[in-house]
């Protein structure tokens, strides 16, 4: 296991972000998780846009040393002249939404208060709300995927709307003093987005002491799971390749394997089998892990790193993937996941995993998470 971190400091850093402090989502863990490692070094401010004024997740409120400060957003004229002006800057849609005048002053107010330590924003609009900061004193950008589809924007892309998003992701990267990327492949694209960036390697991990391994004694249930926003497009495009290409080859060797789908979705998507159960969203999804004898993760699309991938291997629970999915990850195909990329191939790793089980692979993805994609593990990345 990761040992603790080697440093600690005394200055209070500063995390300002356009959502509420809760769990659910990829992004949303990505938050908490690199918010709780910045709290293992020292005390932290979070400045956040509070729009529902629901309380922070008990994960949250449990950080020792961490402070909330609710941002209050405005409506009406004030909020739409912010949004024109920061539209007619260039900012994406999505991303100008988030940003109110309310934002922009609480957060240039507590960044510029002497004696703070790192600034941290974790989202393009919060990005966006502190670029004036940016050019008087170092900004960290925690950025979690590269490219459009950073913005909120669907792939594909018609040119003109493409080539605005690049710009303006090239405006962040620039001005930020240093950004936090979740791949090694995503640390790529930055760098041919901006040559003179300057990068940091901070993988998505999960809160792995949090997590118990699942019992994997006794014969595995023919039941798989594939976690995922279902709002994001390229988990919505993974889905459709499981269940029209996948899955009826895998029900052609098991005709009782059930397929279970647990995540968000703002939409009415509705299974064609009986045999595939749709959970929603689920808080603690430490059950749903128990009762699969395979995780998958057919995703072919997409920027970052799918944090449902490491949390599953976490879990000790089987993992077959495909290979994009697995980009960017620290993981051996053949020793923590089995790696595939077509539907027949797919099908057959299934199978062999729900009959004969995979113990040894699963012991090994549990390990790799607690060394490198643990809390303090990231938390020694950031240290320095």
């Amino acid at each position: 296991m990761a040992a603790g971190p080697s440093a600690s400091r005394v200055s209070r850093d500063l995390y300002v972000s356009a959502y509420e402090p809760q769990l659910g989502s990829g992004r949303a863990l990505r938050t908490y998780t690199c918010i709780k490692a910045l709290a293992m070094l020292g005390p932290v401010d979070l400045a956040y846009v509070s729009l529902s004024g629901q309380e922070p997740a008990p994960e949250y409120a449990a950080i020792d040393g961490l402070q909330f400060h609710p941002i209050n957003p405005s409506r009406g004229l004030r909020r739409a002249a912010s949004y024109a002006a920061s539209r007619a800057r260039g900012v994406p849609d999505a991303t100008a939404r988030a940003i109110s005048p309310e934002l922009i002053s609480q957060a240039e107010r507590m960044a510029s208060e002497p004696g703070l330590g790192r600034v941290v924003v974790g989202d393009p609009s919060a990005a966006s709300a502190l670029l004036r900061t940016a050019g008087r004193r170092p900004v960290t950008y925690n950025a979690h995927n590269v490219g459009p589809i950073n913005f909120g924007l669907s792939e594909p892309l018609r040119r003109p709307t493409r080539a605005l998003a690049n710009a303006y992701e090239r405006r962040l990267l620039g001005a930020a003093s240093e950004s936090w990327m979740v791949s090694r492949h995503d640390m790529h694209q930055a760098q041919q987005l901006v040559p003179g960036a300057r990068l940091r390697y901070v993988p998505n991990v999960v809160d792995v002491a949090a997590i118990s391994p699942v019992d994997g004694l006794g014969p595995p249930p023919h039941r798989l799971l594939m976690v995922a926003d279902f709002d994001y497009e390229p988990n919505r495009k993974g889905r459709e390749w499981l269940v029209t290409e996948i899955m009826p080859l895998v029900w052609r060797d098991i005709p009782d394997a059930r397929l279970a789908l647990a995540g968000r979705e703002s939409g009415q998507w509705r299974a064609s089998d009986s045999r595939i159960d749709i959970l929603g969203f689920v808080a603690d999804l430490h059950a749903a892990y128990a009762q699969a004898g395979c995780v998958v993760v057919p995703i072919t699309t997409g920027g970052g790193t799918p944090l449902k991938f490491v949390e599953a291997l976490a879990h000790g629970v089987p993992v077959v993937a495909t290979g994009f999915a697995a980009r960017g990850l620290d993981v051996v195909a053949g020793e923590h996941y089995i790696g595939s990329d077509d539907a027949g191939s797919f099908a057959d790793a299934i199978v062999r995993v729900l009959r004969d089980g995979a113990p040894e692979l699963a012991a090994a993805g549990r390990r790799l998470t607690e060394e490198h994609y643990s809390v303090a593990a990231l938390a020694q990345l950031i240290a320095a």
